[in-house]
């Protein structure tokens, strides 16, 4: 027990003889008799060895797919094995960003390059050191739009419902209003943007590809939007941008999204990354850190945080944001990633899984009862019809060590990666076949 008890019987009777008492009762004596815990009712301890095996044995119990094909926000890539030798270095392994900033030269620098490359790769002209997830980052651009006479704030009906419900609850807060815009067809609806667009839209949010896996026709959103004098943020999956047009290309004002596909595991869900990149006009507005590379009074090349005041230490009262931190591991850990890859393994995974995608779809259509459900372009996600009810399915699949689509209202949300091979789809469909036919 002495090594969990920070204080022995005799250390804290000293304590109690320095303030004038000769119990712990007498030091509670103020306490009301009726609410105070008389005894704890905690078991005998176990040992290590007795510990290790129950946790096993719950472990044990987690399903384990050697096949996946669900992505809906979350999405299994291969991670090249030096991304974890690098993080996991004890000097780079922290529970939290550093407070004295600058007397950590190490991890801004880590932090800069991550800066430097989210903006390579969403060709954007700013990024900060991020935020705490993908929703998070969405929200807080909204609140980086917001101007006196413009708060207006409308979404695509599109986007991950994850996602919007965080932004529902950020503007709830300021009693603002969020227009989610109609679907049509599996993507947002343009005539039903340009209508809602007014004097006080703020901006737009628009997540492409969408949650439905679809491409979205950022051109006539963005012409719509800054024609009304509204900004626009464009939600992106950071490995599409290996084969897609860049929001920077698109011209968009914000551009944010998920970094887990970064090297990140799916890890039961987190931690994740939130980053955000967006035009040097909004650079000021901003939320959390940013990284900036200087000089030191030696002339030495250093790094500090800078425009800091725009964060809310300094401006409490004026700042959009009560963000002032950072996931600094997972950004180091995205660091990792893309210098890894480099711009050729990002486009090689990028293109993999897209190509996956595209031959589950071929395959799945043949199968009676199943069919795309619209014929818009699509990156490495799609939506088909079933002819058995999903959750059906679904158990089916599992039980073959296989997790399925996600069910949702239409059909089967798919999903492809680099990982989901020719074999494992091949695998997949003969299952499916199976199970259709036993249901028949």
């Amino acid at each position: 027990m002495g090594s969990y008890i920070p204080s022995t019987r005799q250390e804290r009777q000293e304590m109690l003889s320095a303030i004038g008492m000769s119990s712990t009762d007498e030091l509670y004596a103020a306490v009301p008799e009726s609410v105070r815990l008389k005894e704890l009712n905690i078991p005998e301890g176990c040992t290590e060895l007795e510990v290790r095996e129950k946790i096993t044995g719950m472990a044990g119990k987690n399903k384990v797919f050697s096949s996946i094909f669900r992505g809906a926000g979350a999405y299994n890539h291969y991670i090249p094995s030096i991304v974890k030798t690098v993080t996991s270095k004890e000097e780079f392994v922290t529970a939290y960003t550093p407070y004295q900033a600058e007397i950590s030269q190490g991890v801004l620098q880590s932090i800069f390059e991550y800066q430097t490359e989210m903006c390579q790769l969403t060709g954007m002209d700013v990024s900060n050191a991020s935020v705490y997830d993908g929703a998070v980052a969405a929200a807080e651009a909204v609140f980086m739009c917001q101007e006196r006479k413009k708060q207006g704030v409308i979404v695509s009906g599109a986007v991950d419902p994850k996602v919007l419900a965080v932004i529902k609850t950020y503007c709830a807060s300021r009693s603002v209003e969020v227009k989610v815009l109609p679907v049509a067809d599996y993507a947002t609806d343009i005539e039903a943007l340009k209508s809602a667009l007014d004097k006080t839209s703020a901006c737009v949010y628009v997540q492409s590809p969408n949650y439905y896996g679809v491409i979205e026709d950022m051109e006539a959103v963005v012409a719509a939007a800054h024609e009304a004098g509204a900004k626009v943020i464009m939600g992106v999956n950071p490995i599409a941008l290996g084969l897609l047009k860049t929001p920077g290309e698109y011209g968009v004002d914000i551009a944010v999204g998920e970094g887990q596909p970064l090297g990140m595991p799916l890890g039961f869900g987190g931690p994740y990354l939130g980053f955000m990149t967006a035009t040097s006009a909004m650079v000021r507005k901003l939320p959390g850190r940013i990284v900036g590379e200087t000089k030191d009074a030696n002339g030495k090349r250093c790094y500090v945080l800078t425009l800091q005041a725009r964060e809310q230490h300094i401006r409490r009262e004026k700042a959009s944001s009560n963000i002032c931190s950072n996931e600094a591991l997972c950004a180091m850990t995205a660091a990792v990633y893309l210098a890894a890859m480099g711009p050729k393994g990002i486009r090689q995974a990028a293109v993999n899984s897209a190509a996956h995608a595209h031959y589950l779809a071929e395959e799945l259509c043949k199968i009676p009862g199943f069919s795309l459900v619209t014929d818009k372009p699509f990156f490495h996600e799609f939506v088909t019809t079933t002819p058995i009810p999903a959750k059906i399915l679904e158990e089916d699949l599992a039980a073959e060590g296989i997790l399925g689509g996600l069910p949702v209202e239409d059909g089967i949300l798919w999903c492809c990666t680099e990982l989901c091979t020719k074999e494992k789809i091949d695998k997949l469909i003969q299952v499916i076949k199976a199970v259709c036919q036993e249901v028949a």
